[in-house]
């Protein structure tokens, strides 16, 4: 519970201005007290519960809290059958993948799949081994989504590494966009022997990736950024809020976080086949970890530390050449680093 000390300015002032009234001769009416009487105790209520607020308060006090965080829908569409409208069957067998990396990318977000493009996604082969590079959408949502369909269809064709699902493309759809990869690389990428899911907006460091996996376990196999003692967030303002009607434990299971993740290529089918059992929540690599769990299967914690980082890693040449992921501040930087980490070496 939050001391009264770290109360807002703005309860304060709220007490400062009853007392100033009070000391002018204040009560003049029943409703001014009601009024005084009422606002304290529902401040004091909105900062006092914080994160144990229910939803049923929740709803009766809405007016404190912006829409996205009355209106939320917390459970997901899945299990159903999604179909592919735009597809590469046989990209994997065709071109004999090692790697596969898989890139979720918004229907509209053009600007990051072209920097891929030219930076990461370009470094298809890493000694004998192949890695190939697929974008994986779903349908586009904005007002103009038929002039972004026929525009995806002819980047489609230009490029032809975009897989399309025919499910909503939103934050609240990330469990189908991920479970639909799966079901993707189940389907037409068994040939392959590990995948890759990683951000369109982080560096990757291709050859690093390719080496940690030439000494990786073939089978039962998944490693990242390991979380393991993951509160779960209560506080229905939050970006991550559950409610305990839809996942009741205090803690998360151990999961790799979302931004890049490396499986075994076996692992997409009994995720697959987990996920048809498992409650699905929002929150993506969390539904993973829930169904690792219910698999059995530990997460195996990166061979060093510092290969897989969610938070920008300021830039080194000599850092950078030994990393495998960072998040990057912007598309700009991304492209800045991988162009110079291709000069000659040594970088350190």
């Amino acid at each position: 519970m939050r001391h009264y000390k770290d109360m807002p300015k703005d309860m304060s002032n709220m007490f400062s201005l009853f007392s100033q009234w009070k000391s002018n001769g204040g009560y003049r009416s029943l409703r001014s007290r009601i009024i005084f009487i009422i606002l304290p105790i529902l401040f004091l209520c909105y900062y006092i519960l914080g994160n144990e607020i229910s939803e049923t308060w929740m709803s009766a006090v809405g007016l404190f809290l912006p829409d996205p965080f009355t209106n939320k829908s917390y459970y997901v569409a899945y299990p159903h059958k999604y179909s592919f409208i735009m597809n590469e069957p046989e990209k994997c067998q065709k071109e004999n993948a090692f790697v596969v990396l898989m890139i979720p990318v918004a229907p509209s977000n053009t600007a990051a799949r072209e920097a891929v493009r030219s930076t990461w996604g370009t470094e298809r082969i890493v000694g004998d081994k192949i890695v190939i590079a697929l974008f994986l959408l779903g349908l586009p949502i904005s007002q103009d989504n038929r002039k972004l369909q026929e525009d995806l269809l002819q980047e489609s064709e230009k490029y032809h590494d975009l897989l399309q699902s025919d499910f909503w493309d939103s934050y609240y759809n990330l469990t189908i966009k991920t479970i639909v990869m799966l079901e993707w690389l189940s389907a037409y990428c068994q040939s392959a022997s590990y995948a890759m899911k990683v951000d369109s907006d982080v560096f990757l460091n291709v050859k690093n990736l390719a080496n940690m996996l030439l000494s990786a376990p073939k089978q039962n196999y998944m490693t990242g950024r390991v979380s393991r003692t993951a509160l779960v967030t209560r506080n229905p303002r939050s970006k991550w809020y559950l409610p305990k009607k839809v996942y009741s434990s205090f803690l998360y299971p151990p999961y790799v976080l979302g931004f890049g993740y490396v499986f075994s290529i076996d692992m997409a089918r009994k995720l697959v086949e987990a996920a048809q059992l498992v409650k699905p929540v929002y929150i993506e690599d969390v539904f993973l970890g829930l169904c690792m769990k219910h698999l059995g299967i530990a997460l195996t914690d990166p061979p060093e530390k510092g290969l897989f980082n969610v938070f920008p890693v300021r830039y080194n040449l000599c850092r950078y050449s030994k990393l495998i992921v960072t998040t990057t501040q912007s598309l700009k930087d991304q492209v800045e680093f991988w162009r110079d980490l291709q000069t000659p070496g040594p970088y350190c």
